[in-house]
């Protein structure tokens, strides 16, 4: 009698079913109660899944993927953990919470993300409980900060300040996540699911590269928003596809909860963990803005009104760093820049003190991975800059400085390949030295691996986390990707062919951008510059001569999914 052979899950099967079995929140005992027993005593579901859904991570030993199997690397026995803050709206006592739980269980290190979040690392299974209740007691919460669930909502950080906003919209987007996250009908997604609600003219959470986007728009004296579906990036970035509709305010949440639905309900985004984005309706499943739109109306039971022209904002940096006087008489708002993000728990004390000490408590977090002072007398704004500075932030920083963005890395991601926050650390200290009259805004990002957690995509330079043979060691390489851009010219940043030790990104750097000091038009920036040059002329640029083109050396079995940002 022939054995009938056992079929193995794959790694979607067995995401699905732990998914079918359980939802995490309603579980939160099971984790105090691997706090009582110890480390040794967490399951390998949770492990591997059910933690997500609070915000936590197994974290990595340093090594990244490379150091492990099956696109994964080892996990020590400490977590990670990340704080949803919607819209980026942080009060000065939550932050202090927040230093705190740094300073006390995070090994003093914490890092503000591209999705407007603080990411906590080094936590103990003992001290997952008593961070989650500390975090609620005051408001704020890691639910949903992971998984395969509505993740933190992002907005304008200067939501209700900025004086050419169309609309305050910072309260939909705490609406969306009151409503979205943590709520059992969208625990079970197919994969995550990002939202931002934006009623600034410059769009700076990046509208075009979220799950469902509404931005601001005027028909004739309303206000309500457009809406956008479908954008990501990881590695097969694409951009949110505008729908022929106009959304009033009071419909939002409507159309915000059946876009996720239908999200939830498509059976054929769960069979391939890379291929589970909505993106891939577009990309894959054939879809179009007008299949889409068809089907939300009826979903919906109402049509929405006829979409109309949007005013897309030109290029502009989207940090909001520096000194701006706010909509409100005699108040202005500090932007600081936190290069990489990374900040101490004194420096989050400090910070708290000084937002209490100069305005009303209250900042905000960027995409920029920054932190702004809002609510701040306009005559006391650069006695608040000084102190800024002091404490370790630049309100007055380099284009360096001031654009670079950096994803975890392999310091405590099992799925990175490179190292990425001190290397941009120290990319910053050796740009500065080399190019210290470097004039125009830059956007430098450095991501990991083919993920995109560092939005390489969207930068003016990006660069993606490689691993090659050099002098006869394994050594972290960068493959560089040119020119991209949201807004006005949106577009995907091009791979031009080059890679390079990260030993060697700055002379690379150098001499490039040397090169386009020298030889611009006048006034032409840098994506203009980048667009009517070949791939050829800027891959010989990099290296000093010209070489043969190199691919990006995306690895042909599954691609694992980042986890920072």
């Amino acid at each position: 009698m022939a054995e009938t052979a056992v079929v193995k899950e794959t790694k979607a099967q067995k995401m699905e079913r732990l998914k079918r079995e359980k939802n995490p929140w309603d579980y939160f005992d099971e984790v105090r109660q691997f706090a009582r027993e110890g480390r040794d005593s967490v399951v390998p579901e949770w492990a591997s899944a059910y933690f997500k859904w609070w915000g936590v991570y197994t974290q990595g030993d340093g090594v990244g993927v490379t150091g492990g199997k099956g696109g994964e690397g080892l996990a020590t026995q400490y977590f990670m953990m990340r704080i949803g803050l919607p819209n980026g709206i942080l009060r000065s006592d939550q932050l202090r919470v927040i230093a705190d739980l740094t300073q006390r269980y995070a090994r003093d290190l914490a890092d503000i993300t591209v999705r407007q979040n603080i990411q906590l690392h080094w936590l103990t299974i003992e001290s997952l409980p008593e961070v989650v209740d500390a975090l609620e007691r005051v408001g704020l919460s890691p639910r949903g900060a992971c998984g395969d669930v509505v993740r933190n909502v992002t907005g304008c950080p200067l939501a209700g300040l900025a004086a050419d906003e169309l609309t305050d919209a910072s309260p939909l987007a705490i609406d969306l996540a009151t409503a979205l996250i943590g709520n059992s009908e969208f625990y079970n997604l197919p994969r995550k699911f990002k939202i931002c609600a934006t009623g600034c003219s410059s769009w700076c959470c990046y509208p075009e590269i979220n799950d469902i986007a509404f931005t601001a728009t005027r028909r004739g004296d309303q206000i309500g928003y457009s809406v956008r579906v479908g954008g990501g990036l990881s590695n097969e970035p694409h951009l949110a596809v505008k729908l022929d509709a106009w959304v009033e305010p009071g419909q939002v949440l409507d159309v915000a909860r059946v876009i996720t639905e239908i999200f939830r309900d498509q059976q054929a985004l769960r069979e391939s963990r890379d291929r589970a984005r909505i993106k891939y309706l577009f990309l894959k499943e054939g879809w179009t803005a007008e299949s889409f739109l068809a089907e939300l109306h009826a979903r919906l039971g109402y049509q929405l009104a006829a979409g109309v022209e949007e005013q897309v904002p030109d290029e502009v940096h989207r940090d909001h760093v520096g000194i701006h006087a706010q909509k409100q008489p005699g108040l202005s708002y500090v932007g600081a820049s936190v290069l990489r993000g990374r900040l101490t728990g004194l420096q989050l004390h400090q910070a708290a003190d000084l937002a209490d000490r100069f305005g009303n408590g209250e900042l905000r977090a960027t995409t920029m991975q920054n932190l702004i002072f809002v609510n701040v007398p306009t005559g006391r704004a650069a006695e608040l800059a000084r102190e800024i500075e002091r404490i370790g932030m630049r309100v007055e920083g380099s284009q360096f400085w001031r654009g670079g963005v950096a994803c975890t890395g392999t310091e405590f991601c099992k799925l990175a390949i490179t190292e990425t926050k001190g290397f941009l650390r120290w990319l910053v200290d050796e740009l500065e030295e080399r190019l210290p009259a470097f004039d125009q805004q830059l956007k430098l990002h450095v991501t990991g691996c083919p993920n995109s957690c560092g939005q390489h995509w969207i930068a003016d330079i990006g660069l993606e986390g490689k691993k090659i043979k050099h002098n006869g060691q394994l050594v972290d390489a960068y493959y560089f990707c040119v020119g991209g851009s949201v807004g006005k010219y949106a577009g995907v940043s091009r791979p031009v062919g080059y890679r390079a030790p990260a030993t060697e990104v700055p002379a690379a750097l150098e001499r490039l951008l040397s090169h386009y000091v020298q030889h611009r038009e006048p006034q032409e920036n840098l994506r203009a510059w980048f667009s009517r040059h070949e791939d050829s002329t800027l891959r010989a640029l990099l290296a000093g001569e010209t070489v043969a083109p190199v691919e990006r050396d995306l690895p042909t079995g599954r691609v694992p999914q980042g986890v920072a940002g």
